[in-house]
């Protein structure tokens, strides 16, 4: 009777370590990295027009 309640508390300690199994990996999604070139283009859509209008009027200014 005791080996029986040895190996029932056994098969019960047994069970409960492995009772979750082997957990799937949690794979995280790689970051998507988007290139802003539209800021940098419209800022210098802008700026060049602005100084070539600047050397006009410098040049206006000067004769």
């Amino acid at each position: 009777m005791k080996k029986l309640t040895l190996a029932a508390a056994l098969t019960l300690a047994a069970s409960t370590a492995f009772a979750g199994g082997m957990a799937q990996p949690v794979v995280e999604p790689a970051p998507v990295v988007e290139a802003t070139t539209t800021a940098s283009s419209s800022a210098g859509g802008i700026v060049v027009p602005l100084l070539l209008l600047l050397v006009v009027a410098a040049i206006a200014s000067s004769n």
